[in-house]
């Protein structure tokens, strides 16, 4: 077990708590999760990772890295008249439908049938408003937000991974060292996990639950794989939907809204600096997962302390780890011509907030784009 293994391993899993932490916790806000679902929450998807990085690297030595997915916290921020029973629900039924994509080919190809633009334009319109409120923190609080935006800045032109953190780093110095926050008690009480019966509600499993799903495929899963391959490795592909998938609904029980494939946090164990033999490299998904049951049992104290800071800044964490996926987005949703305009619609439609029928605006966004769409290109076959 070199130490590269274990400083990669550790680098990755706090760049990816670090950085999405904050999302986390909007999304737990959201649906009104109290503070026991919340740890919860919290400890379920820490868990969830760890078993899954383990068992995938074990199972197919091939360094595998899990994440819980970003845009989807931020689907789940977006929301609006969900409760906590009913966002269960959602969950589990996102889980179960990835672990289907891995069984059923059938149902990978109807999602590959959705236009990638299409697809970038809803995870766009659900990113948008907490950049735009981000930002407007600025004016705000402008003493503690612009060094944070400074820092991001400075930090992402030497390694854009750990910008978020270093700027986290920032903002909790700037609120605790001012006295802007009160820092909270540091005992360490350990962690529970908390059932929490699903709630079937049609409208929230179609305006959150589908969505929920093909943003974690579109936006995790699929570049999850590309890492991989780009490393050279073959990923398991219906492996790890199954164990991604069934891990989702199983956790989501417990309040967690699932895990995927890691990207950004997938590059950073994939390379030669952190072992010379390719053959090895698996071993850092162990150590990955070792690293997650401790972040998962450490949650009760992180929670408290980033509940302590003030609003502004957690909005301004929250803008700055959701610019690089916004970037990514809008890229995708305006780089094919044909798509063009039926993305920014269905980006437009979702960034509205709009809620129509008790379903939320990424499915009325989705269905808008994909109706323009369709009558774009049956005009310009007649």
């Amino acid at each position: 077990m070199r130490i590269s293994l274990v400083s990669a391993a550790l680098v990755a899993a706090l760049v990816g708590y670090g950085s999405s932490i904050a999302i986390l916790l909007a999304a737990a806000a959201a649906v009104g999760a109290s503070e026991a679902q919340t740890a919860s929450w919290l400890l379920a998807i820490c868990l969830a990772k760890a078993a899954g990085s383990l068992f995938l690297s074990l199972r197919h030595r091939v360094p595998v890295v899990l994440a819980w997915s970003t845009p989807g916290a931020a689907l789940i921020a977006a929301s609006e008249g969900v409760s906590m029973a009913q966002a269960v629900g959602a969950f589990v039924l996102a889980g179960l439908l990835v672990a289907l994509t891995g069984v059923i080919r059938p149902l990978g190809r109807l999602i590959a049938m959705i236009p990638d633009a299409i697809a970038a334009g809803m995870l766009a319109g659900v990113l948008l408003p907490f950049c735009l409120r981000g930002m407007a923190a600025a004016g705000v609080a402008p003493l503690m937000v612009l060094p944070m935006v400074a820092v991001f800045a400075l930090v992402r032109l030497a390694n854009a991974p750990m910008a978020v953190l270093a700027a986290l780093a920032a903002g909790l110095a700037l609120a605790f060292g001012p006295g802007a926050a009160t820092w909270p008690g540091l005992a360490l009480p350990l962690p529970g996990l908390v059932f929490i019966a699903p709630e079937i509600s049609p409208g929230v499993l179609i305006g959150l639950g589908l969505p929920l799903y093909l943003v974690t495929m579109a936006s995790q899963n699929l570049p999850g794989f590309a890492v991989m391959r780009a490393a050279g490795y073959e990923p398991p592909v219906n492996s790890a939907l199954g164990v991604t998938g069934g891990l989702s609904a199983l956790s989501g029980l417990f309040g967690a809204h699932g895990i995927s494939m890691a990207a950004i946090t997938a590059a950073i164990c994939l390379g030669p600096e952190v072992h010379t033999d390719r053959a090895e490299r698996w071993k850092v998904g162990v150590v990955y997962a070792a690293v997650w049951v401790v972040l998962g049992l450490t949650g009760p104290l992180i929670l408290r302390i980033l509940a302590a800071l003030p609003a502004e800044v957690m909005a301004a964490l929250v803008a700055l780890a959701l610019l690089g996926p916004l970037t990514g987005a809008l890229t995708a949703a305006t780089a094919a011509p044909p798509q063009r305009f039926a993305a920014v619609m269905t980006l437009a439609v979702t960034a509205s907030g709009v809620a129509l029928l008790g379903i939320g605006a990424a499915f009325w966004g989705l269905a808008a784009g994909l109706a323009l769409y369709a009558m774009e290109r049956a005009a310009r076959k007649a």
